[in-house]
């Protein structure tokens, strides 16, 4: 990976920074990102997005160690540990335990958080030099599909939403979201 940054990356790490929101590409379609430790930047994405709070919200991350501040990964199994673990990096989603110190911000009315650690290079990268996984969700306002390019990010959100410009991975599909501890499936990939 590159240690140099253009200057469009550069703003879009501005933006983080400012406790903003930004869009950038994932395994399949943008995802809308932020802070994970900034209320004021979630309550704007939730506001943006017309998402309750409730429903909680995923994290990626470029490994996972940027995702342990969040998670109570004692409950699980050396098993189950393993198999979430052979399964990034990459588009699956796992629903783990999460600390009580995580914000309820992100887990919504959950004990739980989402969590990916992705194989995408630009949310790798982008993770990378912000130091912490980001808030993940769709790029998409409520009823419309989730922007797979720039210009229907630009399109949906207009020209203030700072826009990490790439491609998506090529995956048809979000990624499959599962339960850890039980293996129930929430959303197939």
């Amino acid at each position: 990976m590159s240690n140099e940054v253009s200057p469009a990356f550069e703003n879009v790490l501005t933006a983080l920074k400012a406790e903003k929101v930004i869009a950038y590409p994932t395994e399949a379609v943008f995802g809308l990102g932020c802070d994970p430790d900034s209320v004021k930047a979630i309550n704007e994405l939730l506001i943006l997005k017309k998402r309750p709070w409730q429903k909680g919200l995923i994290l990626i991350a470029d490994n996972y160690e940027q995702l342990q501040p969040y998670l109570d990964d004692k409950f699980l199994t050396e098993k189950q540990k393993e198999v979430m673990l052979a399964c990034w990096p990459g588009p699956m989603t796992w629903v783990i335990p999460a600390k009580s110190s995580t914000s309820k911000w992100l887990t919504g009315q959950f004990s739980t958080l989402a969590v990916r650690v992705s194989d995408h290079p630009l949310v790798k990268k982008l993770c990378t030099f912000y130091g912490k996984p980001l808030v993940s969700t769709s790029a998409n306002l409520n009823g419309l599909e989730p922007c797979r390019t720039v210009e229907e990010v630009r399109q949906q959100f207009g020209d203030k939403l700072p826009v990490l410009n790439g491609n998506v991975g090529g995956r048809e599909n979000p990624s499959e979201i599962r339960d850890v501890l039980t293996g129930e499936l929430y959303r197939q990939g």
